[in-house]
Order: structure tokens, then sequence, then C-alpha cells
């Protein structure tokens, strides 16, 4: 018989009674009953019932183990009566009598209790994630993530891809967020950075000949946690493909990711894969108010700037502003408070607050009822209605602010607050679409520049010799451009951002210089990736989606943390590990470093 088991502790059914077995594991849950002991042995596989008798051999031993120890036990399976078959448990029909135990590990008092659901501080979980993860909810989450990644490669290979590997120690990139800088011991001053994203190499590997290109690729990025972001580093499907229009690229991301989410989605509907809808991003900010829009809520948002802007409608408080409606469906009905708490959580996401008008039937005429409502009146509010497909019983919040972009941002938040205050969101379906047609521009208020609005690599959706021919001067032509950007969004989540890449030298050194670049400047900063491309690049395109929210989505968890195995704190801090610490002296000495601390206030 093997030294620890013959069998795990998930395989023991009734086929197996009368056979002698041997278990390993740790106590899950330890009970006494009128001198009999119970314990719920636990492994990786399962739990299995293990019982032990008073009289018999091994009672002394096992009645010294306590929660958590790891023990090995020997003894015959029996059936267990009809009346104590546990049919939530795999093992459930069945228990093991034990005759013989021995202790494999012991385990201080529980900082964190492993049986149970119960809810500990983030300090503890983290500090203690080895005993975190023996508990059944984050086990399972991380045998769902090891599924899934199976699952991408499986698929992603399928499709044609290959996957290669890329550094993890390269240059630091002027671009997007802060590097995490690793500083060379040989090269004295030097620094090597932890890469961001491997978008440049992803690109080279194109201009290398090698057709279609996948990773599942860790990235680095010093920049602040928060639910949906892990701070430090995070998983993406890193993928790149050559000879690609936008379409090639959406026929060839949609089914896997679609693939996924059908195969381990518990039953929910999820979007079919050439169904997946293409919203450009102008409508997306007006009709949701963001560019990651959860398609489940069924609430569309209208501009009644015009309305608002009649000489018969009086509230003068959105004149000359632009004003967003925001249907809420049914809620003309609800009570004072229920304005009134929009209204405070408004204010608390630091605007005036959301004006709101309540629709009525009067005599077969439709009416508005509520604070600002005898403003809008007659035509007015006819036109109101119609625009934003409300009628009786229902509501109309507005947001309003002189600049576009506050009222769209906060109309998309009230969107969801709405949405979920009415229980009009569905959590029994996966609802994604592409948002395409980016800005390749955006006009920076506080410098009075022009910056890239997404990705600076982008190929701009303009004519070659014209757009060369661009004076940086232009404003109003070069806010227009559109650019071959597009992002995979599900429930409310950007899955992933990508692009149709720029791969004529010519046209990136322009991009750049309308964006304030000097030409030597960019040819400095992108010297490996510019030379390649005058080496015969072909026309190219990718995408990355993101590992960690794709498993967040499919296990219904609201935090990165729950899905991930080692992760840091919300301030990048690893509590298991005690990193970052600081360096020793001889370390330093060795990297030609010396430390040089913030002064105290």
């Amino acid at each position: 018989m093997h030294a620890y088991r013959t069998h795990t502790c998930g395989a023991l059914r009734k086929s197996d009674v009368g056979t002698t077995v041997r278990l390993s594991g740790w106590v899950n849950r330890r009970r006494d009953h009128g001198g009999l002991i119970f314990l719920d042995l636990r492994d990786h596989y399962g739990i299995t019932q293990c019982v032990i008798e008073p009289d018999a051999a091994a009672f002394a031993l096992v009645d010294t183990a306590r929660s958590e120890w790891v023990l090995t036990l020997t003894g015959k399976v029996v059936a267990r009566s009809a009346e104590t078959i546990n049919k939530d448990l795999a093992t459930g029909e069945v228990e093991l009598r034990i005759e013989q135990a021995a202790v494999q590990g012991q385990a201080q008092e529980l900082p964190l209790p492993v049986f149970g659901d119960h809810t500990y501080p983030e300090e503890t979980r983290l500090t203690y994630r080895f005993l975190d993860l023996r508990r059944e909810r984050l086990h399972k989450n991380i045998m769902l993530r090891a599924g899934i990644i199976t699952s991408l490669r499986r698929r992603m290979i399928e499709q044609g891809f290959t996957e290669f590997q890329t550094p993890i120690l390269t240059a630091s990139s002027p671009e997007g967020a802060r590097d995490f800088l690793v500083p060379s011991r040989r090269y004295p001053g030097q620094f090597y950075a932890l890469p961001q994203a491997p978008q440049q190499f992803k690109q080279l590997i194109m201009v290398a000949g090698f057709d279609r290109y996948f990773q599942i690729a860790p990235c680095f990025r010093d920049e602040d946690g928060r639910a949906d972001r892990s701070p430090g580093e995070f998983y993406q499907l890193d993928l790149e493909m050559s000879f690609v229009t936008q379409d090639d690229v959406f026929a060839a991301v949609a089914p896997v990711l679609a693939g996924v989410f059908e195969e381990f989605g518990g039953g929910k509907a999820v979007t079919p894969h050439d169904k997946f809808p293409r919203i450009p991003f102008a409508e997306a900010m007006l009709k949701y108010g963001t560019d990651k829009p959860d398609l489940r809520n069924p609430i569309e948002i209208v501009d009644v700037s015009e309305i608002f802007g009649r000489a018969e409608v009086e509230f003068k408080a959105f004149k000359a502003k632009t004003v967003r409606a925001i249907p809420a469906p049914g809620a003309g009905p609800q009570p004072r408070s229920f304005f009134d708490k929009l209204n405070e959580w408004a204010r608390g996401e630091g605007a005036a607050g959301l004006g709101y008008i309540q629709f009525e039937d009067e005599g077969g005429a439709l009416v508005g009822k509520g604070p600002i409502a005898k403003f809008i009146t007659g035509a007015a509010l006819t036109d109101m209605a119609k625009a934003a497909g409300v009628k009786a019983g229902d509501a109309l919040f507005f947001s309003a602010d002189a600049k576009p972009d506050r009222a769209a941002n906060l109309a998309g938040m009230a969107r969801t607050r709405i949405g979920r205050e009415l229980n009009l969101i569905p959590d029994t379906e996966f609802k994604f679409c592409w948002i395409v047609d980016f800005p390749m521009y955006e006009w920076n208020e506080d410098d009075k520049k022009i910056d890239f609005s997404h990705n600076p690599f982008s190929m701009p959706q303009f004519d070659r010799e014209k757009f060369l021919g661009l004076d940086p001067a232009d404003k109003d032509t070069i806010l227009g451009i559109k650019a071959y950007q597009y992002d995979i969004v599900c429930n409310g989540y950007e899955l992933s951002s990508g692009a149709i890449r720029n791969h004529d030298p010519d046209v990136m050194l322009k991009a750049f210089e309308i964006a304030g670049y000097a030409r030597d400047e960019t040819e400095e900063k992108f010297k490996g990736m510019i030379n390649a491309f005058r080496h015969g690049a072909p026309p190219h395109g990718g995408t990355a989606p993101g590992i960690d929210r794709i498993v967040m989505l499919l296990a219904g968890e609201e935090n990165l943390r729950e899905v991930t195995m080692f992760p840091m704190t919300q301030s990048a801090q690893d509590l298991l590990m005690n990193a970052p610490s600081p360096a020793n002296a001889k370390q330093l000495k060795e990297l030609h470093l010396r430390v040089v601390y913030p002064e105290k206030s």
C-alpha cells in the first residue's frame, strides 16, 4: 500500500465499500458525537467523512487532531445509512472507518479558519494566503482560472496561432503607465524595465515573418490597484496577426472569447461570436455615457440639449449646456426618497445633482411632475418624452454640464446606478460588443495641445498622402481623425484593447509629430520598431484580452483578488513574502545604487 494514499479524498464511491484504503489530507472539520469522532478529511480533490470509535487502536492519536492538521488515515470503506447520506458530497454515500492514523503535520491556532465562507480583512487574508487558498470558494476560483487558460490556449492553437515568449527584461517605454525599473549590475546607472505589455515585441514578431502569435503574457505596471485592476502585475491573452484587416481580427478573436464564456459560463446566455455588435465610440459615449457599456442594461441615454435651449423652456440652470437624459422605466410612481437618494449619490460623485421629471397620464395627456417639470411643458415635454422613449409611469433624469465629456460621464454612471436600483440588469447573460472608431487624437485642455487619445501605434483611418501633408495647426481636421482601434467589452468591463497597427514609418513619424513629438525624439524612443518597419513590415494588428478580468466575470466575483493566486494589496504590497523590502548594503553596492529617502514632512 502507498505510504500516503491509495485514493484521493474525492474518489471513494459506493463501489469501494468493503475495501481497505488510505487517504491523506487536511482536517476540514471535526465533530464529537457521543464518543465517536468524525473527521472530514480534505485534499485538492474533495472531502471524505472519516469516523473512529473510542475502542479503536488509533483513537487516542485521532483525538488529538484539530482543524488543518495533515493526517494519513487507513481503514475500510463502509456505506452510510440512508438517513446520513450527504448528497452535497461526491463521496457522500460512504465513509472511512479509521483503523490506523499518522500525523504528517500539525497546525497552530488558525488566524484564518478554512471551514466556512466568512469574511476576513484583506490584511489577514493576504498575510496568510496559503490558508485563504485552502478555502473552497477561492480554491475553486483558482482551478477555474487554470481551466480557462488551458481552454484559451487550445482555442488559439486551433485558430492557427503559435505561442511565443517575449522578454521580461526590456527597455523602458515612454508611453502608457509607469514602468517597474530593474537596475543593471554590469552597466552602472542604467536600468532595464519590466514590460507593460509585449506591444513592440509582438509587432516585431510580425515583421520577422511569423504570421499568428499568441502568449499568456505577464505584464507589469507601477500603478494603483482597484477592484478590476491588479497593482503591479497582470496577465493577458496577447495576440498579433499579419496581413489582416480589422474584420479579420474580429473573426479570429470573437469565437475564442465566446467559446470560453460558453464553456465556463454556467449556462448563462452568451452573445454569439458572429453577432458581437459594433458600436462606434461616439455612439457609445452618447447612448451609454461610457466606452465600456453594459448592454444588459436596457437604458439608452439621449441628448436633449436642443430642447432645453428652446426659448419656451424656462429652466435656466441647463441653458447653454450639454444635457443628457437618462430614462428610468417604471420609476414614475417611486416615492420622493428614491429620487432624493439618486440626487445625493450624484452629489457624492462631484456633480450638482440630477434633475428629474416623473411622467403621468392625466385624461389621456402626458404630464410631468417633479421640481423642474413646471419649467418644461407642452411641445418641449412631448418631444423630450418621444426622444427618450418614455411614457406615463416612467421618469427621466438629467445630467448637465458646460463640458460635454463631463455630462456624458455622469449620465453613464447614472445609467448604471438607475439600472441597478430598478433591477433592470439581469445576471443571466454575458453581453459582448466591439467598440470601434476611436478618435486618433484629443484636445488636452490643460496643456492646450493635441494628444493621442488611445493607442499611439494605431493606423489612422485617413488617406496616407493627405495625412502626411496635414498641418499640425489644423485642429478641427486632426480631432476628426478616427483610428483603427477597437475594444472588446463584456457586461460593462473592458476585456481588451487592440488596433490595426501603424506599420508605415513615415506615417508613424507624422502621427507623433502631430502630437507634439519632434521627429528625432520619436526616432530615438522607438528606434528598434521604426528601424524594423524600414526593412519590410507587413500590415498587422491584434489585441490582448485580460485573463484576470475574464476569470473574474466567469467566477461571478467583483474583485480580481478573488481570482489571483498571490495578489498584492491595493497599495501594492505582498504581505505574504514581505515585498517590497529594503536591499542590504552589499546588494546596493553591487548595483552602484544609493537610497535617498523622501524628507519627512
